[in-house]
């Protein structure tokens, strides 16, 4: 008996955010749309993930607008997207009413299928979003965060797909997103979803290990409906397995996908001419690596670390921190790294190296996990470390979002009349800061993408794209093209030299001025002084300013919270080194900040 597998390409989102920083303008995927749309595809992933915060954050689009541009040039195929559960695409919980009012008007603007997981795979994060999809009418399917660790078995994966059905769930996803199923794992835990649920069964894995191929031909073997793939000039490596390759192995077979592969031939010929103009984006971490299998980095968190590490002229150290980083996940409990947990375990990491001592700088992120705020933990996490980051606090154990009043009300209040539409708002709800600007720039008309670099000759060579918060930055001529050149951070002076972290167009580079060209370095690096003396507060890495705790003449505690700055897009605070009166603060909430510098003063 034949069993046509059905195919989902993420040629429209998770393949260009696994290898190109989600990069791909809207522009480039229309004039291809009506080719993809007579694929015969059962689904096309084309929103959510990190399209949104890129879309507004660097290409300057409305998120919104791409949806329904993609919604109108798609007329026959389903739209996907992938949903955070309560975190929806931000990095925190939203309030209930923000789910429900970002689920309607996605499946209103032309989502038709909604992945949702939950980082935590705590099913209680998941309940809202799939409650409001089955009120929109759509596809909601219930996510599996693949990982491995002690806590993390086949039983306790299918009671989490029999709860998921038990919602509502109209399929159960299992999300590889780092790549580490393997051929024979893969067969086991597909054969016992399929006889302990009835739902159908989709396989999403990145092929980071080289393995996932393999892996989704023995989960149609055993009894997998659903295969994710990216169309091959967008394929391999962090991304997912082949499309044209997987219907070409399982043509003829009794899992034909029925899918013309001449078709899709041509599609992939289009993405190969896309691809090279987003050439300054791809990164040296996004081919196959075994590593993964180790320390359960995704490529595309791999590659941001590798970013911030270069900034700290301390790339040297990556080996260090992917070796910490699994350390620091069993000390919170073994949770998948998938967002946000990726980035707080990872940044988390970053910092136990780069300061030497593990958990001396705590982030704000990591503190807010201990205290139950993103949900329970998969496994035991480490007391000790608890107790050290929250104190006496108390733990939360109910679901997060049951503590949080309804905001949308204050949001439509906050962002007034920059808000031309609902949509508006959610944006803003999802990126306060980034939406803000976004909105205000639209408003006067000066929404300014990225430049993308000309297409360099053959052999020429490209340099990873670089990531991080709001640099100083500049718009330079150059014999007629314009070029972005941001200033994302400034080293302490050592040894006659100081090191200049820029980014051009994306691209991170480092300058070293010599002391001839002290003139520059001074001038360039602002107007705060570096910190000399016990009470001069500094932080240990480039970053923006998110809230001063602190007032002139206030009387603070040696260890008390005087600046919260964020950096890899965690929240750290910076604490008084002394006991004393504070006599200068010389930064404001927004301002970009480098290490060293004197960012308040405080006599003892």
């Amino acid at each position: 008996m034949s069993k046509k597998i059905f195919v989902t390409d993420t040629i429209l989102r998770d393949a260009h955010q696994s290898l190109l920083a989600t990069r791909m303008r809207t522009e480039d995927m229309l004039p291809i749309c009506d080719k993809l749309d007579k694929v015969g595809y059962w689904s096309l992933e084309v929103w959510g993930g990190a399209t949104f915060d890129a879309c507004v954050r660097f290409l300057k689009e409305d998120p919104w607008e791409r949806l329904r541009q993609l919604r109108a040039a798609l007329p026959n195929t389903r739209l996907q997207m992938l949903l955070r559960g309560q975190n929806l695409l931000g990095y925190r919980h939203y309030s209930d009413d923000v789910v429900r009012a970002f689920v309607a008007k996605a499946a209103e603007s032309g989502i038709d299928v909604f992945r949702i997981f939950d980082a935590m795979n705590d099913v209680r994060n998941l309940q809202v979003a799939i409650e409001a999809v089955k009120a929109s009418g759509k596809h909601a399917q219930g996510t599996i965060a693949y990982t491995t660790s002690p806590v993390h078995t086949i039983g306790a994966f299918v009671a989490q797909a029999k709860q998921m059905e038990a919602m509502g769930c109209d399929s159960v996803a299992i999300k590889d997103m780092a790549g580490l199923l393997t051929p024979f794992a893969t067969g086991e835990l597909v054969k016992a979803l399929k006889a302990e649920q009835s739902l159908p069964v989709f396989i999403h894995s990145h092929d980071t290990a080289g393995l996932a191929a393999m892996c989704q031909l023995k989960a149609v073997e055993n009894g997998a409906d659903h295969i994710d793939t990216a169309i091959s000039s967008f394929a391999w490596g962090t991304s997912h397995p082949g499309t044209e390759s997987m219907v070409a192995a399982l043509k003829g077979s009794e899992f034909d996908t029925g899918l013309d592969l001449e078709l899709l031939q041509e599609i992939g010929l289009y993405f190969y001419a896309v691809r090279k103009k987003y050439h300054q984006f791809e990164s040296e971490f996004t081919s196959v690596d075994t590593r993964v299998q180790v320390n359960q980095v995704p490529g595309g968190m791999i590659s941001n670390l590798a970013n911030q590490l270069k900034e700290q002229g301390a790339l040297n150290r990556m080996n260090e921190v992917l070796a910490e980083i699994p350390r620091v996940r069993e000390d919170l409990g073994f949770p998948p790294l998938v967002t946000p947990t990726s980035q707080i375990v990872g940044t988390q990491a970053f910092f136990n190296v780069l300061a030497g001592e593990r958990y001396k700088t705590i982030t704000n992120e990591v503190k807010l996990y201990l205290q139950g705020g993103y949900g329970k933990a998969p496994g035991q996490i480490n007391h000790q470390l608890q107790q050290q980051a929250i104190g006496s606090e108390d733990i939360i154990d109910v679901r997060p979002a049951d503590l949080l009043k309804p905001e949308m009300d204050k949001l439509r209040a906050d962002i007034g009349d920059l808000a031309r539409s609902e949509e508006d708002v959610l944006t803003f709800a999802m990126f306060p800061d980034i939406g803000r600007k976004f909105l205000e720039e639209r408003a006067a008309g000066t929404l300014t993408p990225e430049v993308l670099l000309p297409i360099p000759e053959a052999g020429a060579p490209t340099t990873a794209a670089g990531s991080g918060g709001v640099p100083t930055e500049f718009i330079v001529d150059v014999h007629g093209e314009s070029y972005r050149v941001d200033i994302t951070g400034v080293g302490v002076k050592a040894e006659g030299k100081r090191h200049f972290y820029l980014s051009i167009d994306g691209v991170p580079e480092e300058v070293v001025f010599e002391p001839l060209n002290e003139f520059i370095a001074s001038g360039a690096s602002g107007k705060r002084q570096q910190a000399s003396a016990p009470g001069h507060v500094s932080t240990t890495m480039p970053g923006n300013i998110v809230d001063v705790l602190v007032k002139e003449g206030d009387q603070v505690k040696a260890g008390q919270a005087v600046l919260i700055t964020e950096a890899m897009k965690m929240e750290t605070e910076v604490q008084a080194p002394i006991a004393g009166k504070v006599v200068g603060i010389h930064v404001a909430k927004g301002d970009r900040v480098n290490p060293g510098e004197v960012l308040v003063e405080i006599e003892g």
